[in-house]
């Protein structure tokens, strides 16, 4: 069996738990979090929990550990993994490579940016690999992150750029739908009934995008009839500061992402 360890046991971890224990039918999930109603919700959610008493009884009993504490909490967390010799995957953002090898001198450590999707198995992550990772290890960071949704590997510089599109990228997305829900309703639907619209909208623009290999600029072509409804709304949104603003966006999350990791 395969101890994976959960070294904080928030939202994100419970999430990558969740997944790997639903398509990993070999492992055990130790979690070890200071709030006891955190591991009991584990407890009571998958088969196979072992929540750990301490961080020290974490950093014995498991061959992978997930880091998902917060980053500004991240060195006393790990203070007592030293010595851990198995594969570790930090799921905070910011914090480099670097900073988990001189650490945890023995660890294999592997950084990975998730974002919350990963909570309905749609999780797109990317992942870069510390100096002392083997093959073997990848292939289990990809079988592990990939239970949840979609994995790909980045160099390590890349990982700010991947925390600006898709680790904040829902909030950003959210926001978006929050946006065509309100005019929805502004224009007479009912709340529930301008909300299923709008999320199938998207969820169905992102599936057609992925399965025809399409082109947003393709699938803009293929709704856009000439002197139709949809130039005339692309005529006010394309006539907007939106791509500006979605640069600055996501230009920002990176700023911050790289503040985190000084």
């Amino acid at each position: 069996m395969l101890r994976i360890g959960f070294l904080g046991a928030g939202n994100m971890a419970f999430a990558l738990a969740g997944a790997v224990s639903e398509k990993m039918n070999d492992t055990v999930i130790i979690p070890y979090d200071i709030s006891r109603d955190r591991l009991e919700l584990f407890a009571s959610s998958f088969p196979n929990v072992q929540p750990a008493g301490s961080a020290e009884e974490l950093a014995e009993g498991c061959d992978v550990l997930f880091l998902s504490v917060k980053p500004q909490m991240m060195r006393d967390a790990i203070s007592s993994f030293k010595e851990f010799s198995g594969l570790a995957l930090s799921i905070a953002a910011g914090l480099k490579l670097s900073f988990f090898e001189e650490l945890m001198p023995r660890a294999r450590v592997v950084r990975v940016m998730p974002n919350t999707p990963c909570l309905v198995g749609e999780m797109a992550a990317g992942y870069s690999a510390g100096s002392r990772v083997t093959k073997d290890d990848l292939a289990l960071t990809a079988r592990l992150l990939e239970a949840a949704g979609r994995a790909v590997f980045v160099e390590e510089e890349m990982l700010d750029a991947v925390t600006g599109i898709s680790g904040s990228g829902p909030a950003y997305f959210a926001r978006i739908a929050e946006a065509f829900i309100d005019a929805g309703i502004d224009a007479g639907l009912k709340p529930e009934l301008a909300r299923e619209l709008t999320l199938q909208t998207m969820k169905g623009t992102a599936a057609l995008l992925q399965e025809k290999n399409m082109s947003p600029k393709e699938l803009v072509a293929m709704v856009s009839s000439p002197g139709g409804t949809t130039v005339a709304g692309r005529a006010v949104l394309e006539a907007s500061d939106y791509r500006a603003i979605v640069a600055e966006t996501v230009s920002k999350t990176i700023e911050r992402s790289k503040e985190l990791g000084k």
